[in-house]
């Protein structure tokens, strides 16, 4: 699945390790899911939307 995970971070100035612990994930789940290998969760989803302030599908784009 494609994202704007990386894009979205990177303009916050967040790192993956401060993404991560907001979040409750490793940082290797962020970079997993920035680079396509990882499909979060559907909660894991939702939180990364919230805290964006953004839907999902805003975030999230199907292959």
């Amino acid at each position: 699945m494609k994202n704007k995970l990386r894009e979205l971070r990177s303009k916050s100035s967040i790192s993956q390790a401060d993404m991560g612990r907001i979040l409750n994930v490793s940082r290797q789940t962020i970079n997993s899911i920035e680079n396509g290998k990882y499909d979060p969760s559907l909660p894991l989803a939702f939180k990364i939307a919230e805290y964006f302030n953004l839907k999902i599908e805003d975030i999230f784009v199907p292959n």
